[in-house]
């Protein structure tokens, strides 16, 4: 496996981002863990967008936090099952984009260690969860702008239906990886 199809760990020190993987915990959508173990993963190229990330939020005084990054297919399949709704989970047959290693799950937090108010929380599945929802405050909308402008000038792109989605544009020329049971992101 080359370089850039390998999985890197990402981690606080590593990375100085916070991570509150919240499919290792019951503070998902589904009510209960997914992952055994809560370990931060991203191929290669993602990571390196992910350090300019990082960057550009600390050249604000502000910080990132992760709450998902690569997810076993296995892990997509239990999510597409609770929530078989194409608008929020990838379909099966096409493959989860955070299968792949190319997707992040995230927010600013402040220079206080605070997260911004989105609007919304995170897996918040509704409409106002749209990164152009209308009718939100002022500042939802500055928030959700900043990390917009932060996570495609580092080389993200946005999905429409989740402000906190982002990943790498033509990820899913890239095949799903299947680390489920050899690497680090063991499923309940």
């Amino acid at each position: 496996m080359t370089d850039k199809h390998r999985l890197i760990h990402i981690t606080r020190d590593t990375h100085r981002v916070d991570i509150d993987l919240v499919y290792a915990t019951p503070r998902n959508f589904t009510g209960k863990p997914i992952y055994r173990e809560a370990h931060c993963l991203l191929l290669e190229p993602a990571e390196a967008a992910l350090r300019k990330a990082v960057e550009l939020a600390e050249s604000i005084g502000m910080s990132l936090l992760i709450f998902d990054a690569y997810r076993p297919p296995q892990a997509q399949k239990v999510l597409w099952d609770f929530l078989p709704d194409p608008t929020y989970i990838a379909e099966l047959g096409r493959g989860s984009n955070h299968s792949r290693g190319t997707a992040i799950d995230l927010t600013l937090i402040d220079g206080n260690g605070e997260p911004l108010d989105m609007g919304t929380g995170f897996d918040e599945m509704v409409k106002a969860s749209e990164h152009f929802h209308h009718g939100l405050p002022q500042h939802v909308q500055r928030n959700r702008l900043l990390l917009l402008g932060i996570m495609h000038a580092a080389g993200f792109t946005h999905i429409a239906s989740e402000w906190w989605h982002y990943e790498l544009p033509g990820s899913r020329a890239l095949p799903v990886i299947d680390n489920s049971e050899s690497g680090p992101l063991k499923l309940m």
